[in-house]
């Protein structure tokens, strides 16, 4: 594929004809610049946003975000609007780590008030959220708790003592999706996850300090409740072991079942099942059953933060919930008055007033926006999730000197709290696009509205 192969929209969008293809049901839309685009092109991420185009019932347009590159079926940074009445669900559209999410606490102390007090805040912080592969925390969940969390999600934290009512208020879904039923979690899900509430895990998850570095739009900070220097605590995690266990067994489910559908498939990873038949019901509830599980395993994770910064500084309750938003996830919404399942997949939900939470990766600056109606227009209330990877983690293994990353970490004068050397490479900066990059493209297509940058001051990696 080519560049010349694409139509530009505008500036910050272009598109894939329908009849790139005789396959495609609809056509293929990408924000995101033209600089940016050539580098895509090196890899399958496009291709398998034209075969997402192929999914029965999917309307409108197979989408993709400027943080995209290659996932498992549906490329990382791919959103797809699939009518529910006649159209599927995927597991390959929301992907192994389910309701991989971020939230973003917000202190009331400025920068210059709590710089000394840093070190010992990321220190109690990491003795005190267990993370890196397979760590697991101090809770160990009895099969009965285990699966009101799944079908309760934040009401069961709230409940024992773990969040404030007003932070169920500040979660997407309040932390709670009501279609969840445990009892399509399979008992091997459950097991690897009876462990892990209030654990970080490894990968590009993280815990980090950060201060407010800018504001674009006082407005809308100021009815967020941020200002310039502000600390924050920003907590990106997902369901774990639970989580990839759940896509484990559907996917294989899916398998099995696309021929009994007379389904055609592009490529055997878009495994999928009818939304209102029962494999697809029985999936979307495991599904929400997972989200639930991210859901308190953040809540988790804060209410560890909060006992932290009690600690320290006596003063854990001061940490506010802005917003907490899923990144890997399948929703049911109504657009132009017709419901839609809605894929997104290394994409976050951007609905008009809401706070969008983009995570940069180790060492590079976050961003807090705003959703748009142009959003709700456009790309069924969604944007990007990141910054997106721009090379695998074994080239980065490869390719990035372990010494030259630390100097220039340490230049940055940033904490860095990191599991191991291998985990350092894969997760540099250099192995990401450029995150401002990212976010002037959402910004500029108005499908997101920036209104502040983070600073990181400390990182915790597993």
């Amino acid at each position: 594929m080519k560049i010349l192969d694409f139509i530009q929209v505008n500036p910050y969008l272009f598109e894939i004809p329908k009849s790139y293809r005789s396959d495609m049901r609809v056509p293929a839309r990408i924000y995101i610049k033209k600089e940016m685009l050539e580098a895509v092109l090196k890899e399958r991420a496009i291709e398998q946003l034209l075969n997402v185009a192929t999914l029965p019932g999917v309307d409108h347009f197979a989408l993709a975000m400027p943080d995209i590159h290659e996932g498992y079926g549906f490329p990382i940074g791919g959103v797809a609007a699939i009518r529910a009445r006649d159209g599927v669900i995927s597991p390959g559209g929301v992907g192994y780590d389910i309701n991989c999410g971020v939230r973003l606490l917000l202190s009331e102390h400025g920068h210059d008030e709590l710089k000394e007090k840093i070190l010992p805040l990321v220190n109690q912080m990491q003795r005190d959220v267990p993370s890196g592969v397979g760590r697991g925390g101090k809770v160990v969940l009895k099969e009965s708790e285990s699966d009101e969390i799944l079908n309760t999600g934040a009401e069961w934290a709230l409940k024992n003592g773990y969040a404030f009512g007003e932070d169920l208020k500040n979660i997407e879904e309040n932390g709670n999706f009501k279609i969840a039923d445990a009892k399509f979690v399979s008992d091997k899900a459950k097991k690897r996850g009876a462990d892990q509430l209030g654990t970080i895990g490894s990968g590009n998850h993280f815990l980090e300090i950060q201060k407010v570095e800018e504001i674009y739009d006082r407005e809308t900070a100021d009815r967020f409740g941020m200002f310039l220097n502000q600390i924050t605590v920003m907590i990106h995690t997902g369901s774990r072991g639970l989580g990839h266990q759940v896509c484990t067994d559907y996917v294989r489910v899916m398998n099995e079942v696309v021929p009994k559908y007379k389904i055609v498939l592009p490529d055997r990873e878009l495994a999928c099942a009818p939304f209102q038949s029962e494999d697809g019901q029985n999936y979307f509830r495991a599904m929400a059953a997972a989200a639930n599980f991210a859901w308190v395993n953040r809540q988790m994770i804060t209410h560890l933060v909060r006992g932290a910064w009690e600690r320290v500084l006596k003063d854990g309750k001061s940490l506010k919930l802005l917003y907490d938003v899923a990144h890997n996830i399948a929703k049911l919404e109504k657009y132009n008055g017709r419901e839609y399942i809605v894929h997104r997949k290394g994409a976050t939900r951007a609905f008009p007033g809401q706070p969008v939470i983009i995570p940069g990766s180790m060492g590079t600056a976050s961003y807090v926006l705003a959703g748009t109606e142009t959003a709700m227009r456009e790309t069924f209330g969604s944007s990007c999730h990141g910054a997106g990877r721009a090379m695998s983690r074994m080239k980065a293994k490869k390719t990035i000197d372990y010494n030259e990353l630390k100097q220039d970490l340490a230049k940055k004068e940033i904490i860095f709290r990191v599991g191991s050397a291998k985990e350092m490479l894969e997760e540099a900066p250099q192995a990401y696009k450029n995150i401002d990059d990212v976010v002037d493209v959402v910004h500029g297509a108005g499908i997101a509205k920036k209104v502040a940058k983070l600073k990181p001051l400390a990182v915790i990696k597993g």
